[in-house]
């Protein structure tokens, strides 16, 4: 019996994060995943949709956060998963902290935030992929950050034996 090749992608369990991008003026915020291209360089990849406010938001500034869900952002991260148009930091009431380096928000009560610069972006289909460097991050090792499998989302707080 042959299966959907879509299941695919949801087999290699990511982290989730929550993608900012924007300024003061112009914000917006979505759920996405991100992946480490080398773990001595501080470079990442992460894919999001043409249509999407976060792609013409790093298109313009480029740069954006990856700010790495906590356990207590899992309502968060669906409800940013879906919503498209509307300011969703007022409709979600999402309490922002001042980036260092670059102008995007960084959402309150992340376990990490990464502040990027895009290095280069690959068009591939209806999404775009884009590799950033981190130029400066902050995290809340108090917290524990969550990963998502098979659609479902999983606590990363202990070590497997």
């Amino acid at each position: 019996m042959a299966q959907s090749l879509l299941k695919a992608t949801r087999l290699i369990p990511p982290s989730v994060v929550l993608l900012t991008a924007g300024n003061k003026d112009h914000q917006d915020a979505m759920t996405a995943t991100a992946m480490f291209v080398a773990e001595k360089l501080p470079l990442i990849t992460i894919s999001l949709s043409k249509k999407s406010l976060c792609h013409e938001l790093i298109e313009k500034t480029g740069e954006c956060a990856l700010n790495v869900a906590s356990v207590e952002q899992v309502d968060l991260a669906k409800k940013l998963g879906a919503p498209h148009g509307k300011d969703k930091f007022k409709a979600f009431g999402i309490k922002t902290e001042e980036a260092t380096k670059i102008s995007a928000p960084l959402i309150a009560g992340s376990y990490a935030a990464l502040e990027c610069m895009v290095l280069t972006s690959y068009s591939a289909s209806n999404y775009i992929v884009y590799l950033v460097e981190v130029v400066a991050f902050k995290a809340n090792e108090k917290l524990a950050p969550i990963a998502w499998l098979n659609d479902r989302y999983f606590s990363v707080d202990r070590e497997a034996r």
